[in-house]
């Protein structure tokens, strides 16, 4: 299995977004959600990197950004940051779910 390139850049995204939050508006929420959504994307997309990926942990957290951040852009109206956030896990999302289809295990299915 190749490396996960777009998930390890995508936690790149998220933690450099929070280290931002905090240096231009001293935010220290922002910077402990971006680091720790941004670590665990990089553990995720490191776990779609083996053989055979086990991608829930970056699909399960790019759902978890997606529905924050979504609620956020909602609220606000700015599509900055929020709204890019919540359209590149969108894009995550749906990636992982196309990409790794075969990997995910199906509830009330049998293994064989």
């Amino acid at each position: 299995m190749p490396v996960d390139i777009l998930g390890f850049a995508y936690a790149a995204t998220v933690a450099a977004g929070g280290i931002v939050g905090y240096a231009k508006a001293g935010s220290v929420p922002s910077l402990a959600a971006g680091l720790t959504f941004g670590a665990l994307l990089g553990y995720g997309a490191m776990l779609s990197s083996n053989e055979p990926p086990r991608p829930l942990l970056q699909i399960g957290t790019a759902l978890v950004l997606a529905g924050m951040m979504g609620s956020r852009w909602a609220r606000s109206g700015k599509f900055m940051p929020p709204g890019l956030i919540c359209v590149i896990s969108c894009a995550m999302l749906a990636r992982g779910l196309i990409y790794h289809n075969r990997y995910l295990p199906m509830i009330g299915a049998k293994q064989e």
